[in-house]
């Protein structure tokens, strides 16, 4: 397997988190956002959409991350990421969803640069406008929890799943930009509960070899 991804990116992030819960071995390609290296010829090969992080596979490249992190539960089954039960099931990924289609796309980098550039919003401005989305998308995340989840160790039971492999990443972005967390207590209990186990933790941006 041959990963495509971005140290500081969450969707890599969730991929890291996704394989290190399974145990699968991956050789790591290292895609630059900054110098653009997700837009150069090579890297479009792999997936045109210029989007990390991809995944490829016996010559087949997979995109988006929780379309990879599916394909892989569903092609190494242990340990599952999601639970048996299919109500249980719709429930994790709705929380996965609020965070992967509510949350992310209104703060993923080229939406915070093309606010800059076309708007001139100041860094000030960017930051608000981050921070305003991840208080709406973290108050989802907490109700979410609070009505749903299973009051176990970890979102919903006493494994981790697809709802901390979606989580984790982005309070790690959040704490990158010092939002204030402190009024979902639920999220961060959880998020704390992963942070202990090596599958998270080693696969932190800050431990990754394109972050140096």
């Amino acid at each position: 397997m041959d990963l495509y991804g971005f140290f500081r990116s969450s969707t890599s992030y969730r991929l890291r988190i996704a394989m290190a819960l399974k145990g699968l071995d991956y050789r790591l390609h290292p895609v630059s956002l900054p110098k653009m290296e997700h837009r150069t010829a090579d890297y479009l090969s792999v997936n045109p959409q210029g989007l990390v992080p991809a995944l490829v596979v016996d010559g087949q490249a997979f995109t988006q991350s929780l379309a990879i992190i599916e394909y892989l539960d569903e092609t190494h089954p242990e340990p599952p990421l999601l639970p048996a039960d299919p109500a249980a099931r719709a429930r994790v990924r709705a929380f996965a969803q609020i965070v992967g289609c509510d949350i992310h796309p209104l703060n993923n980098v080229r939406v915070l640069k093309y606010l800059q550039t076309r708007w001139n919003l100041s860094e000030q401005d960017r930051n608000e406008w981050y921070g305003h989305w991840i208080a709406a998308g973290f108050a989802d995340l907490e109700a979410h929890l609070g009505q749903h989840g299973g009051g176990g160790r970890f979102a919903f039971g006493d494994t981790p799943g697809l709802a901390e492999i979606c989580l984790v990443p982005q309070v790690a972005n959040a704490q990158r930009f010092s939002c204030d967390l402190s009024a979902y207590p639920g999220c961060l209990r959880v998020f704390e509960a992963c942070m202990a186990l090596d599958a998270f933790e080693r696969t932190h941006p800050r431990h990754q070899p394109d972050a140096t």
